[in-house]
């Protein structure tokens, strides 16, 4: 071949055989920076969800009261309850009260809230000693059930009413995170042979 003429076939594949080469080798060796980077990344976005999941749990930990705080401010309820009918407290018992609340009284008859606020404020039955006796709270989500001895000393427009009574008063949070009472049933607890007694002096 004379010199200076240019071999077209031997060159372009030369030249392809180069650039395919240098390709290959850009993709078969890695970057020493990408292998270092990525367990760093992994481990900072491990302890990004670590942290980030602990203060959630703290958050809600925090805001959620636990029974202990429940059981305490279910105790003070009662106390106020009690206290309103000791001292017929109308604005207090219309504060415990839920709109819907009803009661079933020791005689069986049925009682809404209007009705019980107005017998408080009239002083149909005038509740003159409340002693409360083995108290238990009970919780069920958003409810809290409350069962306890009563010894009431009261009058009324029929005569007085001395004696043990066994409630069941029924607490629900409202909307605003409220305990309202809901429901409130009264039993008397009958002395042994009173029954009989009584069935005897009716006839």
């Amino acid at each position: 071949m004379p010199d200076g003429a240019i071999d077209r076939q031997t060159i372009p594949r030369v030249l392809s055989d180069t650039l395919m080469s240098g390709a290959v080798n850009q993709l078969s060796v890695p970057s020493s920076t990408s292998i270092g980077a990525r367990p760093v990344i992994g481990r900072v976005v491990l302890i990004a969800f670590v942290v980030a999941f602990g203060a959630a749990a703290l958050h809600a930990g925090q805001n959620k009261p636990n029974k202990h705080e429940n059981r305490n401010e279910i105790y003070q309820l009662e106390e106020t309850w009690r206290d309103a009918m000791l001292k017929a407290d109308t604005t207090a018992m219309s504060n415990l009260l839920a709109d819907d609340y009803i009661a079933i009284t020791s005689a069986g008859t049925l009682q809404t809230k209007a009705e019980a606020i107005n017998n408080l404020r009239t002083r149909r039955m005038h509740v003159t000693g409340l002693d409360v006796a083995d108290r238990k709270v009970r919780f069920y989500g958003k409810t809290a059930v409350v069962t306890s001895q009563a010894s009431v000393q009261a009058t009324t427009p029929d005569g007085d009413v001395n004696g043990n009574f066994r409630y069941t008063r029924v607490y629900v949070r409202d909307a605003q995170d409220k305990w309202k009472i809901v429901s409130f049933e009264a039993s008397r607890i009958r002395q042994p042979g009173e029954h009989r007694r009584q069935a005897n002096s009716s006839k």
